[in-house]
């Protein structure tokens, strides 16, 4: 008797459909910065490396906000690092995902020529020349339309590459409102609420609009944690950011998009505004990066548990790993994929040692 006729002769098919694929394998990936010095054999041992401790796929940082390693048409090349990688990668038997920035621009001619795209904090100080914490906080306003453009045309362009995988957004967000709190020493800040230079979304675009809804300008608020409208506003220029311009670019070159978003989106409403929740993704990469919010892999659980029940879409957990000690390593990916998670992946391939490749390998294999 044909398997077919065995399963319905016993009552069994109309079991097996609706249990088939609801155990997925994890998708484990890797954070990376490219070399250009190193050869396209170097790269071949290491993907082969990696695809044999259990990695689905490479996420390489192709574009920070100054230069390319593709061949773009439209921002200053570095190299053409992807279209060299990808063939490799692919004989390894790893997705790539090209990982870019959104927001920070730290191009010459945009800072020249085009100023009012930069974000503006509730002190009335442009990200263009009084950029928070960091000189390479140079952060452009999600709301402008220009903007929106921009961003959207470096997705496209990503997205038109021929085998890549997907298009991975990183810094989709507002300036940092409130940092992680092991940070604050770094910087000599404490952030026990939203400070005015780090309270962001204030250019002149957004409070006119505002103002023509709601009849106020925001800037005249004396406590604007207090006014969810005014939130809501800056969290959905975002949201309409990511859904109207950058997911239809990059389905529209069939690629995946996915984006490295804060821990929550409980927490990254409120630290980065960022609800992407919202977000109409393949798959989600939340930071959980627990050691920056002095707390313990259980953290790291929790915050996967909370992404899960957010988004329909896979979430991978995003791990800082080069503090970690070997028990906490194995202690942390274990909480991630406890937590729900459909894989995790690790930043960043510099801080993945042989050492640690090899416990990985035990860990997502169990």
């Amino acid at each position: 008797m044909e398997r077919r006729e065995f399963l319905k002769a016993t009552g069994l098919a109309a079991m097996a459909v609706p249990f088939a694929g609801l155990v997925q394998p994890k998708k484990h990936y890797v954070w990376m910065r490219p070399s250009l010095t190193r050869s396209d054999d170097e790269w071949a041992r290491q993907f082969d490396q990696l695809k044999a401790a259990g990695f689905a796929g490479i996420i390489p940082e192709v574009y920070n906000g100054s230069s390319a390693l593709w061949g773009s048409t439209r921002l200053p090349v570095r190299g053409p690092w992807l279209e060299r990688a990808i063939p490799v990668a692919a004989r390894a038997g790893l997705e790539v995902h090209a990982w870019m920035w959104c927001m920070p621009c730290l191009l010459p001619s945009v800072i020249r020529d085009h100023p009012d795209w930069y974000n503006v904090n509730a002190k009335g100080e442009s990200a263009v020349n009084k950029p928070a914490y960091v000189d390479y906080y140079k952060f452009l306003d999600p709301a402008h339309p220009d903007v929106r453009v921009f961003v959207r045309d470096t997705v496209r362009e990503l997205a038109a590459v021929p085998g890549l995988t997907g298009v991975h957004l990183d810094y989709i967000r507002h300036p940092d409102a409130i940092l992680p709190s092991d940070l604050w020493a770094k910087y000599g800040i404490v952030q026990d609420k939203v400070y005015p230079p780090y309270d962001y979304g204030y250019t002149e675009l957004s409070r006119n609009a505002f103002k023509s809804t709601h009849g106020v300008d925001p800037m005249t608020f004396k406590n604007p944690e207090s006014q969810p409208e005014w939130l809501e506003y800056r969290l959905k220029t975002v949201v309409d950011l990511v859904n109207t311009f950058l997911v239809p670019a990059a389905k529209a070159g069939g690629k995946q998009i996915s984006a490295a978003v804060f821990p929550g989106p409980s927490l990254a409403r409120t630290m980065v505004r960022q609800d992407w929740g919202r977000f109409a993704l393949d798959t989600f990469f939340p930071m959980l990066y627990h050691t920056f919010y002095q707390a313990g892999p259980e953290w790291v659980k929790q915050y996967t548990e909370e992404a899960t029940r957010t988004v329909k879409a896979p979430v991978c957990s995003g791990l800082f790993i080069d503090p970690l000690s070997a028990a906490d390593f194995t202690r942390t990916v274990e909480m991630a994929l406890d937590g729900g998670a459909a894989g995790v992946s690790l930043f960043d391939l510099g801080a993945l040692s042989d050492e640690r490749r090899k416990l990985f390998a035990r860990v997502a294999g169990r």
